[in-house]
């Protein structure tokens, strides 16, 4: 029986001087009171929240997680760096180094920059392309996330038109679309966003043909512009470079965050040479952007990165799970969809316009000790055991069975939230 007092009591208290409680990505606003908000530990690939109910946790804290909570080299690399100084008066080396590395793995960068969230990098990313040649125009994808500023934020409260006024969208996955948004431009591409797969929320993910991919890049090269690759959610858990490496292509600029430091609060902006004067002319800044514990335990994540074999276990151990999950909904008979690659996979239902299904097994798993959810993708990390495995699939087993008991009373969606995000 999960217990949920103290959680309970830290959403009313939470209530009174938090807006609506809680804000943002980590919010539970859109999901059932199954879910936790609030936690008080975390170690390799578990999570304990704050009624000391333990979860193989199957989110990452969204992602950072990519080789364990607490991983004792980075602790040990970022307990050294706090020893001597964090956030002082100028960097400490460990940003040269940092960057160093960085440069050294990653096939098209030739510089690296450094703040705090993915959105920093995302909008450093614009700015540095809009210096590049003086153009003002951004081609995004329609409906891809790249972030929560004003010019890219999903929800449009307090955010104006003009906000937008240079942003031109196009059709994911569709070179002719993009081909008639650099027309509209008219001589006008700054840069161009692109997402190395499709991965957003409540919706089934697909990568991207080569052809696209290589089709975006011509694009930017016949025109002078830059092509911008968001690695926010996705770098280094599909591969040690750049996502599109796989298809010969290297952007000009690429943002970076979540897994950087392992959980310590950095990302980073990525840029091939022709960049460099354009980079070099903007002026971008924060006070926390050039503490050296975060960039400590970056280093200390690069080196884990390069000499282990962290991301072959990640894809072993996630398509063991896909690869269960798969059989057990066949063998009840029920449809789901599993899309997006197995390391971050998004787990959907058949014939769930109201997501019901989707809400009550993701549910049953919460209750059971393992944190799936129910719209957003998840993701994999380093820590997980093939005994982690065999446990969620146990889980998983007695949800699909409990949930085609309960199929034909299966109470509809409750959460009026979510109806609206359904359009129902």
């Amino acid at each position: 029986m999960m217990r949920n007092s103290k959680d309970s009591e830290l959403r009313e208290r939470a209530r009174q001087v938090i807006p609506k409680g809680m804000y943002g990505h980590e919010s539970v606003a859109l999901l059932s009171e199954d879910f936790p908000q609030f936690f008080s530990r975390a170690e390799g690939a578990y999570l304990w929240d704050c009624d000391h109910n333990r979860y193989v946790d199957y989110m990452c804290a969204f992602g950072p997680n990519l080789l364990g909570y607490r991983h004792r080299a980075i602790e040990e690399a970022a307990r050294a760096q706090a020893a001597m100084g964090d956030t002082m008066t100028g960097p400490s080396e460990a940003m040269v180094v940092l960057a160093e590395d960085l440069v050294s793995m990653i096939g098209h960068a030739a510089w690296a920059m450094f703040c705090k969230n993915g959105s920093d990098a995302t909008s450093m990313a614009m700015v540095t392309a809009r210096a590049y040649r003086d153009r003002r125009k951004i081609l995004v994808a329609k409906g891809t996330y790249h972030g929560a500023a004003p010019w890219n934020t999903p929800n449009m409260k307090g955010i104006t038109a003009e906000d937008r006024a240079h942003i031109i969208y196009f059709d994911y996955n569709d070179l002719d679309s993009a081909t008639e948004a650099f027309r509209k431009a008219a001589g006008d591409v700054a840069g161009v966003f692109a997402t190395p797969f499709r991965h957003e929320t409540f919706n089934d993910q697909y990568a991207p043909s080569a052809e696209y991919a290589l089709g975006l890049r011509k694009l930017c090269d016949d025109a002078d512009a830059l092509l911008i690759l968001d690695e926010v959610r996705t770098g280094f858990r599909l591969s040690r470079d750049c996502s599109w490496s796989v298809h010969g292509v290297q952007p000009d600029l690429s943002a970076w965050g979540k897994v950087l430091a392992n959980g310590y609060p950095i990302s980073a902006l990525l840029g091939s040479e022709k960049a460099r004067s354009a980079a070099s002319s903007i002026y971008v800044t924060g006070s926390f952007w050039f503490s050296a514990v975060p960039m400590a335990a970056a280093i200390a994540t690069l080196r884990e990165i390069r000499t282990t074999d962290y991301l072959e276990r990640i894809v072993a151990n996630s398509t063991r799970l896909r690869a269960g999950i798969a059989a057990q909904a066949s063998a009840h008979g029920i449809g789901v969809r599993q899309t997006g690659p197995s390391q971050m996979p998004q787990i959907l239902f058949d014939d769930d316009p109201d997501m019901r299904k989707g809400y009550f097994w993701a549910g049953f798993a919460v209750r059971s000790g393992a944190y799936l959810h129910p719209y957003h993708n998840m993701f994999f990390n380093a820590a997980l055991t093939t005994d982690d495995i065999d446990n969620t699939l146990d889980i998983t087993d007695r949800a699909f069975a409990e949930l085609k008991r309960r199929l034909p009373s299966l109470p509809a969606q409750s959460n009026e939230l979510v109806l609206q995000r359904l359009g129902l």
